[in-house]
């Protein structure tokens, strides 16, 4: 009786131990399936772009008949001509980027240096009342910010008053200080004891081991610094020091009807962005989680 009732069982196992292979490789085929539908959701639309930037005769929304109908002429026009104020402009974005990207770092790193390594009264609370900054919204102190840096500190149409009020990055002191955290306080106190300072404790010893979190708060600086819109729009008014995403839309209404031109300078406006992506991505996805380890 026992056997008669057991057998059903064993099939059934045996059933699930010979399908598991072919289920296995099911979902392996759904899941890069699956992968590749989102691949194309998100590439799909910088793919349109780039192709519209090189289509120069005919509808751009018919096939092309002919190799011929592709060209690079709107990128050489765009950099080119003075009128558009391209060139001037995505130099003018590369040195704030640069510059913002190497202060909110360097800010960054020493802001979180004591919350993570020194003890002081009212640590936490300082801590917290940081991260609670992050639950205002730009658009509710932006007019007296822009009154702060135009009128009291006189900044208007300056890099300087585009790049100072976003150097102190609360997410950046977070990530840096999460960091810290993982590191082993033995290294302190091995420093303290050969006679290092608290200044190059942190040069030395700790700046060096955060590379990670480091690379991943300057991807996120200059992705921020570089799509800026609303605040270098605001500050600046010299034609001559706008960034590339303001020169941009200022040209969509000049040149709407030539859709290869617009295309093809949002295509420069997107390049550098992957490119520096690219450049540090080996540290981008070690920053997100090693920082969140503590031990």
């Amino acid at each position: 009786m026992t056997n008669k009732q057991q057998d059903p069982r064993m099939y059934l196992m045996r059933i699930t131990d010979s399908s598991s292979p072919q289920m296995h490789k099911l979902m392996l085929v759904l899941r890069y399936l699956l992968m590749i539908f989102v691949t194309a959701i998100m590439v799909g639309p910088f793919l349109w772009l780039a192709y519209l930037s090189v289509r120069m005769t005919g509808n751009i929304y018919t096939w092309p008949e002919a190799w011929s109908d592709f060209s690079l002429r709107s990128y050489l026009f765009v950099w080119n001509t003075p009128e558009m104020n391209i060139k001037p402009a995505f130099i003018n974005s590369v040195v704030v980027a640069i510059v913002s990207v190497a202060t909110t770092v360097l800010v960054a790193s020493l802001a979180a240096y004591p919350l993570a390594r020194l003890e002081f009264f009212g640590k936490r609370i300082v801590f917290m009342f940081i991260l609670c900054t992050l639950m205002v919204p730009f658009q509710l102190y932006m007019i007296p910010l822009f009154r702060l840096v135009t009128q009291d500190l006189r900044l208007a149409n300056t890099y300087t008053g585009v790049i100072l009020p976003f150097v102190a990055s609360v997410f950046g002191i977070y990530l840096i200080k999460q960091f810290y955290e993982t590191i082993p306080v033995d290294l302190d106190e091995a420093a303290r004891v050969d006679g290092a300072g608290e200044f190059r404790l942190w040069w030395q010893i700790l700046l060096p081991m955060t590379k990670p979190a480091m690379g991943t708060l300057a991807i996120f600086s200059f992705v921020g610094s570089w799509s800026n819109f609303l605040w270098p729009l605001l500050v600046l008014q010299a034609d001559e020091k706008m960034t590339l995403p303001v020169q941009i839309v200022q040209l969509s209404g000049a040149f709407v009807d030539r859709i290869s031109y617009l295309a093809a300078g949002s295509v420069i406006a997107i390049v550098p962005v992957i490119l520096f992506f690219l450049f540090l991505q080996k540290w981008f996805l070690g920053g997100l989680t090693l920082g969140s380890v503590k031990g």
